[in-house]
């Protein structure tokens, strides 16, 4: 390994005093709190500066409202230490709720005649980075992982997507000696299982660290005000804010300061359901040598991605396009491969001391993504209640770091598990696992088959019932599946094959069948004598 002076200077910390020597507390701001409770509500416009002061009344009173609303809540909190927790929290979630209001009362908008695909200098060729494979800078790597619903999931061999990422690493530190620590963002619908999981990894060549993304609550729709009646209503009152979280969570987590005490300066952040986001040494090196703070892994959008997220160049400056954020008038024009050729992998490498300073000057402006949603009625008979919910990506905060931009990587590294047929995808004999992470069969003529299984795949737990022997697809195109469709042991599926069970019907597929290039209609029943 190299020694301490292999680090370039930029990383070091200033006038070598040892890192995290100044401690910061999470934001809760109790304090103010209480001072609004002793006055009218507009006291609470009167704290706030020009720049964030609402467009007109009913935004400034749905706002006061929210707050004590929030009050509320955190009134229910017993316990001093969960409470000042739930109202750092709430503190978090009232900037979102706030900011949200005056994007409506302004009609925020983007403006499309301003966008352009990324510049050059924008997005760098991944073919175009030294390929030295320097290992000095592993030193200031850790691992963060976005911990969603599919984590705990069998992939391969008895194996989840945790265990694989955990292997990945553990190969990684054994490979290098060094001791890269990997960081889980659970949420509050993943910690206790993902608990469960690394407790077999306490013995290991590993150093696991975990924190809980926020936990918000829901919109009612009609009203502006949350949801739940107190901090602990039912689960479906709540819900975790997008992965652009990461920066507050991490920050009051108390981890973020961790990490650079330890010497840590760079994250390196992606989905853990995307079991091609490994460490690549190359792309660390870069970062480190270009002195970016940010940069966003994109790949070559195919059909199939046309719906992602999308790098774009806005007044000179590289920003995240996500579809949601599109007039409908210029949808289409989004989707287009040869104007927007890129797509975001969500493979994020960050400076640690950056995300520190942006949280704590309190810069971070992501775009809002309002998701609508239902929740069921408290008492039977009654109409479910509309609720909306606040969500930002991590991709967005792009443009708060000096120096961001992108790196044009191969398509190996993105391989997400989104869905049932994701699923089978990577369950199957296309991809070969070594050391946690899944190769592609060199056997294989081009990329992934395209897979499309219908509604009655859409559960895992359907998933599991219809296929429960993955057919090999080593040779396969294109798969369409729907309907009630059973797979036997064995089958063997080659270039365009689409089945499809009529209503009412079922086709199963015997076991040991070959299909190739054909089209399986009406129905098909194998019965065991």
């Amino acid at each position: 390994m190299a020694t301490k002076s292999a680090i370039p200077s930029h990383l070091k910390n200033e006038n070598g005093a040892s890192v995290g020597a100044e401690k910061h507390h999470g934001k809760s701001q109790s304090h103010v709190r209480q001072q609004m409770r002793d006055t009218n509500s507009a006291s609470l416009d009167s704290t706030l500066t020009c720049s964030q002061a609402f467009e007109n009344t009913s935004t400034s009173v749905a706002a006061s409202q929210m707050r004590n609303a929030l009050n509320n809540l955190a009134d229910t909190v017993k316990d001093p230490k969960d409470k000042k927790r739930f109202e750092t929290e709430m503190d978090n979630f009232f900037a979102l709720f706030r900011r949200y209001l005056n994007d409506k009362a302004k009609g925020n908008e983007i403006d499309w005649s301003k966008i352009s695909p990324p510049k050059p200098e924008q997005v760098v060729e991944y073919n175009s980075l030294a390929n030295n494979e320097s290992v000095e800078f592993l030193s200031k790597l850790a691992v963060l992982k976005l911990n969603g619903g599919l984590v705990v999931i069998e992939v391969r061999d008895g194996m989840s997507f945790l265990d694989l990422s955990v292997r990945q690493i553990e190969y990684l530190n054994r490979t290098y000696d060094v001791n890269v620590p990997f960081v889980l963002m659970n949420s509050f619908n993943t910690d206790v299982d993902t608990a469960n999981i690394i407790k077999k990894y306490e013995g290991h060549n590993i150093d696991i660290m975990t924190f809980n993304q926020s936990k918000y609550p829901r919109i009612l729709k009609d009203s502006n005000l949350p949801a739940p009646k107190s901090a602990d209503s039912q689960i479906s009152d709540w819900y975790p804010p997008g992965h652009g979280d990461v920066f507050e969570s991490l920050y009051n987590s108390g981890i973020l300061d961790k990490l650079l005490e330890r010497g840590v300066e760079i994250v390196f952040l992606s989905n853990a359901d995307n079991l091609g986001a490994v460490v690549d040494l190359n792309i660390l090196q870069h970062m480190v040598e270009s002195r970016s703070e940010y940069i966003m892994e994109l790949t070559d959008k195919t059909k199939a991605d046309v719906k992602g997220g999308t790098i774009i160049d806005y007044e000179g400056q590289a920003r995240l396009l996500e579809i949601a954020q599109v007039p409908k008038q210029y949808v289409n024009e989004f989707k287009s491969i040869k104007k927007f050729k890129y797509f975001n992998t969500n493979n994020i490498w960050m400076n640690l001391r950056a995300v520190k300073r942006i949280v704590e000057s309190n810069e971070l402006a992501m775009e809002i993504i309002p998701n609508g949603k239902t929740i069921p009625a408290d008492k039977k008979g009654e109409a479910d209640i509309s609720i909306v919910q606040l969500e930002t990506a991590v991709g967005a905060a792009i443009r708060h770091f000096n120096n961001a931009h992108g790196v044009n990587v191969p398509r190996r590294r993105f391989l997400p598990v989104k869905t049932c047929s994701d699923l089978m995808l990577v369950k199957s004999d296309l991809y070969a696992l070594k050391h946690g992470q899944l190769v592609m069969d060199t056997n294989r003529f081009g990329g992934a088959p395209l897979i499309k299984l219908g509604n009655d795949f859409k559960k895992v737990s359907n998933f599991q019932a219809r296929i429960s022997s993955i057919p090999k697809i080593l040779e396969l195109d294109h798969l369409t599946v729907t309907g009630a469709v059973n797979f036997g042991r064995g089958v063997v599926l080659k270039g365009t094959v689409i089945i499809v069970a009529t209503e009412g019907s079922t086709i199963d597929i015997p076991p040991g069948s070959i299909l190739e290039n054909v089209v399986v209609q009406g129905s098909l029943r194998l019965l065991e004598h």
